[in-house]
């Protein structure tokens, strides 16, 4: 059995879970996604899959 699991998807889960459990660092955990997101895209990682 193979789970393929992208890069984005568990890089806003984690973000998510974040924003749950402290939602006072809201604004930093937001702009965290954000960077991460936007490297992942720029740098073609989002074509990564974890196996």
């Amino acid at each position: 059995m193979h789970i393929h699991l992208g890069l984005t998807p568990l890089i806003s889960l984690i973000a998510g879970i974040l924003v749950l459990l402290m939602p006072k660092l809201l604004n930093f955990i937001v702009a965290m996604y954000l960077i991460a997101v936007g490297l992942v895209g720029l740098l073609g990682l989002g074509a990564l899959r974890i196996s």
